[in-house]
């Protein structure tokens, strides 16, 4: 682990057979949906840096869960590491922030990298230990989401189920995929590194109280690319305000 403390983790690869959320690849710009199951989807949050040495296992097990249109995998690129040799151009101060700030609902002792967020949980052995492998395994979902683009806009509705608490939250967050990065300084000098499900855009969106039976529609509207040829995925998560936990997660290929 990495903050002031180094824990080495090793890479073992984890198969996951899981029942994907309905979605329509399709071309930016155009029209598409996507609708959340009726269990919990994985939510697999990655707090990582170019400059830490032991991150580079992790960014490639999150690597592997890109395949899988039912996990919604999203990798945060801290700031801290960044005075220490190597500036990480994915990096912001907001998702070292948000870090520290979990730490009050994960049950983390401190930050650290590479960190695995396993449904709202701590999730240290993340390269032991197996995901629930058919949704049967899961628990089922307190809130249902959709989204679906039209044109450049993206439309969430939440529609709050049986046990759905009575205030609740979310987030937007686009990530990349693909990208690619020769190390020239710090702990991984001379390594190349890839990364996916890169974190480019994250948008809080504040509380509101639940009304039972009525659903709610928000609106969004990604920024542009910095670069083209980079899958984007728009991802949004809805969380109990008062317990920080996530309830339901959904992903938007198009």
């Amino acid at each position: 682990m990495r903050s002031s403390t180094q824990r080495s983790f090793s890479a073992l690869a984890l198969a996951l057979v899981l029942g994907q959320a309905i979605a329509a690849p399709n071309h930016p710009g155009s029209s598409c949906s996507a609708q959340s199951p009726a269990t919990m989807v994985p939510l697999v949050e990655l707090y990582t840096s170019e400059g830490c040495s032991s991150c580079p296992p992790a960014d490639r097990w999150l690597s592997r869960l890109k395949e899988n249109p039912a996990v919604v995998a999203l990798a945060f690129h801290v700031d801290y590491w960044d005075k220490l040799g190597w500036k990480d151009r994915f990096a912001s101060p907001a998702y070292s922030r948000r870090q520290a700030q979990q730490q009050a609902f994960n049950g983390a002792r401190f930050s650290y990298t590479p960190q695995v967020v396993l449904n709202g949980r701590d999730h240290p052995h993340w390269n032991a230990t197996a995901i629930p492998a058919s949704s049967s395994a899961r628990s089922p979902a307190t809130v249902t989401l959709t989204l679906s683009r039209s044109s450049d806009e993206i439309i969430a509705t939440i529609h709050p189920d049986t046990g759905a608490p009575t205030r609740l939250t979310a987030y937007w967050a686009v990530t990349e995929d693909g990208h690619f990065t020769v190390v020239q300084s710090g702990e991984n000098r001379g390594e190349d590194l890839r990364h996916d499900s890169v974190v480019r855009e994250l948008v809080e969106v504040p509380e509101w109280e639940v009304r039972r039976g009525t659903s709610r529609t928000l609106g969004f509207r990604p920024a542009s690319a910095e670069r083209t040829g980079h899958p984007r995925h728009i991802n949004f998560v809805v969380v109990d305000a008062v317990t920080g936990k996530p309830l339901q997660a959904v992903r938007l290929d198009c």
